[in-house]
């Protein structure tokens, strides 16, 4: 039998199954799992996980039904060395909760000098879609946060992991998921 890598088992596995918080009891969900059971917030403030949830779902459809919100939140609360997170492997300094409500503030305040106060939750499609352009091209005027492009490479590729890195989104993308995780035979 072959041995599984441990950078595979934490990164594909972690992401199925991470500890939530639930009255007294700890139980592990996917983020999906926990979105859909409505787990609550142990970090992330009403607003900010609204903002976040949005702004995620324009960058990466599916991405707040796969519980981009819930992952992470989870992954803020715990202990930074742990996380998963792309701030993380981007060296963003710990705590991480300072990053994503830096950057949730940043869009909002962002989106409030374009849109005559709205909140980025607020906005139609199209003006999304605007709006998520002109940070990938640096282009939101008195944006006062981490810079745009950074803030919106972190936040895809969160996205992108919750509702893609998972046996679902292998399997939705057309990719075998166990060729993915396991090792050359001559490893």
């Amino acid at each position: 039998m072959d041995v599984l890598p441990r950078r595979a088992v934490m990164k594909g596995g972690l992401l199925a199954a991470l500890a939530f918080t639930i009255g007294d009891r700890v139980v592990y969900l996917s983020p999906g799992e926990a979105h859909a059971q409505g787990v609550a917030l142990r970090t992330l403030k009403a607003e900010e996980a609204e903002t976040l949830g949005s702004l995620c779902e324009a960058l990466v459809p599916d991405a707040r039904k796969a519980g981009i919100v819930e992952y992470i939140d989870q992954q803020i609360s715990g202990p930074p060395s742990e996380a998963l997170l792309q701030a993380r492997i981007l060296n963003v300094r710990p705590p991480f909760a300072n990053f994503y409500r830096a950057a949730v503030g940043a869009v909002d305040k962002g989106v409030a000098a374009r849109h005559a106060g709205k909140r980025f939750a607020q906005l139609s499609s199209d003006e999304a879609r605007s709006f998520i352009k002109d940070m990938q091209a640096n282009k939101i005027e008195g944006w006062q946060g981490p810079g745009t492009g950074f803030v919106y490479t972190v936040l895809r590729t969160d996205a992108v992991d919750v509702v893609y890195n998972t046996v679902a989104g292998y399997e939705a993308l057309g990719v075998p998921y166990q060729a993915h995780i396991l090792p050359p035979k001559k490893w």
